[in-house]
């Protein structure tokens, strides 16, 4: 059954404080000697996808409890429950029927600060799924044909967002950064991330600001463009996994086995990249370009460790629960809780603060620039190509090597099924045919987005905007 959240109002979560508790959270059913476990999880927000879409896929977490009833232990039954954002999972786990939930990094804060009224309820942060360094994992978009060059240009305008939401935790920052304030000075639609795609097709909204995957899916599929790369913010932004702490209290193996399983699946997607972006997209509905764009080489940073930079924006974010409405102060300290993924780094061999340390993507484009023979030694500049009826991909050294590659692909015959570049002054892994290019001499520069691309000219007299295909056609091999 998929489960349909109503649109997310800050009057509905204060409502769902007032729901109807029934005694019991759902876990021992079924003659007593089986235990249950409640997941809700957002197939489509594939940031979570390794507590969520590809963990349930996969059967990990199933396999890890399996083995722990074979160890003489009670039966277990996982139930799990997709939602489109992370409003309803907090308002299903303040009534005591999900014991264990994924979502962004402002839904964490709303979820942590409404659930700690019900010792019963309350919740602990207990892993990331991933994370990005910069933000880039929330966007704004606008329509293909909007004349909009920058935030600033939506003043006075209709923005569609799921308030509550990362991404409008990042339309908010982003606002107030432009001077522009975000309660009076743009008229926001609280809608859910389908509604307002729909309405920003329509013409209803001037613009949509959402979280992955929404921005890219519709900028693949030609039905929006870049407007805001969250990256302008630098202020990391991630997905996380919380847990009632009474049901963690009760079964504290389950919770074991979920973060372990947990590991699994983000083992499985730096492993197996395509693989899981297939998995992932069969499972959820969206392209595997898509998925690709966000769970590949280069992308997202999936890593459990609560980092100390990621619980330093977190704390930042706190003065958001009070510009959206009247919700209870959060300890962030006492609401993230390391203790079962250390025991899980250590009971797997592995060192939890030095990974804990490491804040390098754990899965950077590597190989061999197939136009030059060398390895891929800059992250920063890999880029990546997928070939039309491959099962691989085919990495370049920076973009400009790139466009080298599909220019000789072209005149081979061969159809690139999508490409996948850095933006030069982000780091955004990004859609190379998506991308606004500046050719600066013989090296070619993909930008995200308009303002990033002035920024550049403005510093760079030299540089010159050239399309997609123009820069293809032009570079020298």
């Amino acid at each position: 059954m998929k489960y349909r959240p109503a649109r997310i109002t800050v009057a509905a979560l204060a409502a769902a404080l007032a729901l109807t508790v029934s005694g019991c959270s759902l876990e021992n059913t079924g003659g007593g000697d089986t235990v249950k476990l409640v997941i809700g999880y957002q197939s489509k927000t594939i940031n979570t996808v390794t507590a969520g879409t590809l963990l349930k896929a996969k059967g990990f977490l199933e396999q890890r409890l399996e083995a722990l009833t074979k160890g003489g232990g009670p039966k277990y039954q996982v139930e799990w429950q997709d939602y489109d954002t992370g409003a309803p999972i907090t308002a299903q786990m303040i009534a005591e029927k999900i014991d264990i939930g994924s979502m962004g990094d402002y839904p964490l804060l709303i979820n942590g600060s409404r659930t700690q009224a019900n010792e019963r309820a309350k919740t602990e942060l207990v892993s990331i799924t991933g994370y990005n360094p910069k933000g880039a994992l929330n966007m704004v978009v606008v329509a293909p044909n909007s004349a909009a060059q920058s935030i600033k240009d939506l003043a006075g305008q209709k923005v569609s967002a799921s308030v509550g939401s990362a991404g409008h935790g990042t339309l908010v920052q982003a606002l107030t950064r432009a001077g522009i304030d975000p309660k009076s000075g743009v008229e926001v639609l609280n809608q859910q991330p389908q509604i307002g795609s729909s309405a920003l097709e329509s013409g209803q909204v001037a613009a949509l600001s959402q979280f992955v995957a929404w921005p890219g899916l519709l900028v693949f599929q030609n039905k929006a463009k870049l407007l805001y790369d969250g990256a302008e913010l630098n202020v990391p932004t991630f997905h996380g996994v919380v847990a009632r702490r009474d049901y963690a209290k009760q079964h504290p193996e389950v919770l074991n086995a979920f973060v372990q399983a947990q590991v699994d699946a983000t083992d499985f997607i730096h492993k197996q990249p395509l693989e899981a972006a297939k998995i992932v997209a069969d499972n959820s509905g969206l392209a595997q370009e898509v998925v690709y764009l966000y769970n590949g080489p280069g992308g997202t940073s999936f890593d459990p460790t609560l980092k100390p930079g990621l619980i330093a924006a977190f704390k930042d974010d706190v003065q958001y629960l009070k510009s959206i409405g009247d919700f209870a102060d959060l300890d962030i300290d006492k609401f993230v809780e390391p203790t079962v993924l250390q025991q899980v780094y250590k009971d797997r061999g592995l060192n939890y603060d030095a990974e804990l340390a490491n804040t390098a993507n754990p899965a950077p484009i590597t190989g061999t620039d197939a136009l030059t023979n060398q390895s891929i030694t800059n992250p920063a500049q890999a880029s990546e190509i997928w070939f039309t009826g491959q099962d691989t991909t085919q990495p370049a050294a920076d973009p400009t090597s790139l466009l080298r590659a599909i220019k000789q692909a072209r005149a081979q015959g061969k159809q690139i099924r999508v490409a996948y570049v850095p933006d030069a002054e982000l780091g955004t892994r990004w859609f190379a045919d998506k991308a606004l290019w500046v050719r600066d001499g013989e090296t070619y520069l993909p930008f995200t987005t308009p303002a990033a691309a002035q920024r550049y000219l403005a510093g760079h007299p030299s540089g010159v905007t050239v399309t997609y295909d123009q820069a293809v056609n032009e570079v020298r091999q």
